[in-house]
């Protein structure tokens, strides 16, 4: 199968390794990764912000970018939410048909990198090793935006030598939330001391999700009380063969 990977913003700037971990997972499993360089940011801050004209113009480019594949995988459960659930509605409300037509053939072909692994390609044993006790974050965006339940828990569990720990309000918003962690950050900065707190109860080791953007707010929390907690994409922890 031949993949074409949509790395996103936050991947590409702040945590590359979290694209790396993703290429190695999906070649390890006998499948092609390519990487369109002409790809730019999806435009989820610029439709949270209120600029759609500015979004829509990122989703023309995102359609004429990957127009051509017929599977695109992203380790961000945001992005892939941005581009199923908004382009196409945003290009509606401007009354661009034309655009709205080519999203809706486009979008059902865009993956999150856990749904590639459990929906796509239909394993969830990617021959990963990693000895330690991992607390698994179910984003919004994964949880309630496209619906991701079991697929990440399933992988985490096949891992060798993992031990996947359960905590308090599992599916609780860490508060990051995009915009509304520049907007309300005291109450962004509450929220995310209650996810860390309930994580750290769980003598969790390593807290893992589906969004570095969640994991920077998680991580920050976590540094700034000084704790060993460790905050890891997904795609890092299956791509482990050494055992962590």
């Amino acid at each position: 199968m031949r993949v074409a990977l949509f790395i996103t913003c936050i991947n590409d700037g702040l945590y590359p390794e979290t694209g790396k971990a993703v290429v190695e997972v999906i070649e390890r499993l006998g499948h092609e990764v390519v990487f369109p360089t002409e790809q730019t940011c999806c435009g989820q801050m610029h439709f949270n912000a209120g600029y759609q004209a500015e979004g829509l113009q990122l989703a023309h480019h995102f359609r004429d970018v990957f127009g051509s594949y017929d599977v695109i995988v992203s380790p961000s459960a945001s992005c892939v939410g941005t581009v199923r659930e908004l382009y196409a509605t945003a290009a509606r409300a401007a009354d661009d048909t034309s655009l709205a037509s080519d999203l809706d053939g486009l979008t059902h072909r865009v993956f999150e990198f856990s749904e590639f692994l459990t929906d796509v390609a239909k394993v969830t044993d990617v021959g990963a090793s990693f000895r330690r006790r991992v607390a698994y974050h179910p984003t919004c965006h994964s949880l309630r935006v496209l619906g991701i339940t079991n697929g990440p828990r399933l992988l985490l569990e096949r891992v060798e030598g993992l031990e996947l720990v359960d905590f308090i309000d599992l599916d609780q918003c860490c508060g990051f939330g995009g915009m509304f962690s520049l907007k309300n950050s005291e109450t962004s900065i509450a929220m995310g001391q209650d996810k860390f707190g309930h994580i750290a109860d769980a003598s969790a080791e390593v807290v893992c999700s589906l969004d570095n953007s969640c994991l920077t707010h998680i991580g920050g929390i976590a540094a700034r009380a000084s704790s060993p907690i460790k905050a890891m994409h997904l795609a890092e922890i299956l791509a482990s063969r050494d055992g962590g």
